[in-house]
């Protein structure tokens, strides 16, 4: 990766040269981006910030050219264009269509939303990309105040590749779809002119084969943001707890002199200084936050400290000097209408569903979220397993042969990926474990990610379920075992040997010895059975399921090795449709005519799509119930109040919907 150093801030080069792998365009290329700054921590302070939150105008092209050259400059003339809201995904929005006619909705078309499980939607060609590759071009006129000053500009997401200009000056570009992204912006006081081109497909695409809706857009944040002299560029919350003394640890390291302050702690210290104090600790049934600040002479950023330690001690997870059995959920981003573009509002819901629902934990399946989800998640409680935005499972279909993180023209992305994953979010007391990816088999870019991450962040546990080694996990970890093969693993019985499948580690029926899989050794396979178990996918919440969840935690309560597991998934990935006929209902993946598709694979929730409750929420309330999840889930039903909206009938052939309820 080609480096450069900026002020304080460290850029990849911008050269065309750079941005161009021999004769390949950028959005073909394996590297993640360029001319953007070094991820940092996501923080809320007091410099300035203007939101670009707005309708921009927008025009869709068949091809990655665009609308072609011209576009970027200050009198180009957008007034023809669709207006677009940012975030959305223009998918789900009214535009022109490529075919030409008045602006409309096109979903149901393969020019709108498309689903696929494990096959990619386009032809398996890496890092190739077809011709025809809808790309959206975005322009918006803003004004920047007088007093301003030297900015940033923030994208908390784009999907799937965008390249950015600033008053015709191009700034570089990005892939990785649900993370963030940052560039030095040269913004002038008063009228500025800000251009995106988003492309449909890119590179990147081959790294997000994630079991969900193809929804390309600027679908998150827009942010301008100040960056006065002596603002704290980027900030490591380092807090500590020891059971033993009921003590906590606290330094908060940052980019520049500043003042840490948590006036009900007593303390004012110097950044970078450790202070221990007694302390109450973070947990999500005691999700305990100590508020203050971190000063420099041009900034002060918002501090919400939690306490706590993960560790591993004899094969059993533990915080805080304690066992912990996750009760968890997968959860993607969805709404009905919008896509993975949710408001606060939704997410607030989310959270307490969730914990009137006895649920404690979060894997965020398989992107990291919006940083709001996970302020809220240190706020009420809940544990998290934030996934970077990592899966190649349509590789299987190619026996793995040019899976990427096997291969080293691809290890600048994916280290990329894991640094915009953990940077902005490291200072989050809710989050104990860090997922390298799902379901992308094995290769020796996840050494290097768990040799980074030892490195940078040594206080949570890491996971990854696919590689049979488990040499780069903390966890053994598989997906839908038996009920017998789990009290097995409970006792450490579990059989040797077994293969990967499309869905993880299968093993033969009958007992006796068996060779190890490829690539894992005598060594591997005796550190594996001293491991922890997470399950983390389980009672596949499709049709009338989930079952037997019952029978599943029984023997999870009867195991400290079973550290917990997360039911796949929280939520129907529907979409509100209506037919020619004005009939609403729900889409999923058989309502598209393209191919491949998922069919109705998406509607497998705990909750529909408009999150009413299905019948199955309330069974896993009961069988998952333990003490101390009463409390917590009281003390959230009273900060907020959850509604539901109507929710249609399903169409072709999906699961009936009931009408409205309260959850």
């Amino acid at each position: 990766m080609d480096m450069q150093t900026s002020g304080s801030s460290t850029v990849i080069s911008t050269e065309l040269d750079i941005l161009v792998a021999g004769s390949s365009p950028y959005w073909e290329s394996t590297a993640p981006g360029a001319g953007r700054r070094m991820p940092r921590a996501d923080a809320v302070g007091d410099a300035p910030a203007l939101s670009l939150n707005r309708v921009w105008r927008f025009r869709l092209s068949p091809t990655a050219a665009g609308t072609g050259p011209g576009w970027t400059t200050d009198d180009f003339d957008d007034s023809g264009w669709d207006a677009m809201p940012v975030p959305s995904h223009w998918v789900l929005e009214e535009f022109t269509p490529l075919g030409g006619g008045q602006a409309r909705r096109m979903v149901g078309t393969e020019e709108g939303p498309l689903y696929t499980n494990t096959a990619y939607p386009i032809p398996l060609d890496p890092p190739r990309i077809p011709t025809e590759n809808p790309t959206g071009d975005y322009r918006l006129v803003f004004d920047v105040p007088d007093d301003f000053g030297p900015a940033v500009l923030r994208f908390q997401a784009v999907d799937s590749c965008a390249m950015v200009w600033l008053n015709g000056e191009e700034l570089g570009w990005s892939m990785g779809s649900r993370l963030p992204f940052e560039f030095d912006a040269p913004v002038r006081a008063g009228r500025n002119v800000l251009c995106v081109r988003v492309h449909r497909w890119s590179a990147g695409t081959y790294l997000e084969d994630q079991d969900m809706w193809w929804l390309p857009g600027i679908f998150r944040d827009v942010e301008l943001l100040a960056r006065p002299a002596g603002a704290i560029d980027d900030h490591f919350v380092h807090a500590d707890y020891d059971a033993a003394t009921g003590r906590g640890t606290l330094r908060v390291d940052a980019s520049t002199p500043a003042i840490v302050e948590i006036p009900e702690l007593g303390i004012r210290t110097p950044a970078g200084e450790t202070v221990t104090v007694a302390v109450e600790p973070w947990s999500a049934e005691r999700p305990r936050l100590y508020r203050g600040t971190l000063r420099s002479s041009g900034e002060t950023i918002e501090l919400a400290v939690g306490f706590r330690r993960v560790e591993i001690v004899d094969g059993v997870l533990t915080v805080n000097g304690r066992p912990v059995t996750f009760r968890g959920v997968n959860r993607h981003e969805h709404h009905p209408d919008t896509g993975r573009t949710l408001d606060r509002a939704t997410m607030v819901k989310d959270v307490v569903m969730m914990k009137r629902a006895n649920i404690d934990a979060v894997r965020t399946s398989h992107y990291p979220p919006h940083p709001e989800f996970l302020r809220l998640c240190d706020e009420y409680g809940l544990w998290v397993i934030v996934e970077a935005d990592l899966e190649t499972h349509g590789f299987i279909y190619e026996g793995w042969a040019h899976n990427p993180p096997a291969l080293p023209e691809w290890r600048d992305a994916i280290m990329d990926r894991l640094l915009r994953t953990v940077e902005p979010h490291k200072n989050h007391p809710s989050i104990v474990v860090w997922s390298l990816a799902n379901e992308s088999m094995t290769g020796d870019g996840f050494a290097e990610m768990r040799r980074w991450l030892d490195e940078r962040d040594p206080s949570r546990a890491v996971l990854y379920e696919r590689d049979p080694s488990y040499r780069d996990s903390d966890f053994y970890s598989l997906m839908y075992p038996s009920l017998e093969l789990l009290e097995q693993i409970g006792r450490h019985e579990e059989p040797r040997g077994g293969r990967l499948s499309m869905h993880g580690m299968v093993f033969a029926e009958s007992g006796g010895a068996a060779p190890l899989p490829e690539g894992v050794a005598e060594a591997d396979e005796e550190r594996r059975r001293g491991l922890p178990f997470l399950l983390v996918e389980y009672a596949h919440a499709q049709g009338n399921g989930p079952g037997s969840l019952q029978d599943y935690w029984r023997i999870i309560r009867a195991h400290d090795r079973l550290c917990g597991a997360f039911v796949w998934e929280w939520i129907d990935h529907g979409l509100n449709a209506v037919t020619e006929d004005g009939v609403p209902f729900v889409m999923h993946g058989d309502d598209v005519d393209y191919e491949p598709r998922g069919g109705r694979f998406g509607l497998h929730g705990l909750v529909f799509s408009d999150r009413t409750p299905t019948p199955v929420s309330s069974s896993s309330r009961r069988r998952t119930r333990r003490s101390g999840s009463r409390w917590a889930a009281t003390r959230c039903a009273s900060r907020a109040t959850a509604t539901a909206p109507t929710q249609p009938t399903s169409r072709s052939g999906g699961r009936s919907r009931p009408t409205a309820r309260s959850p």
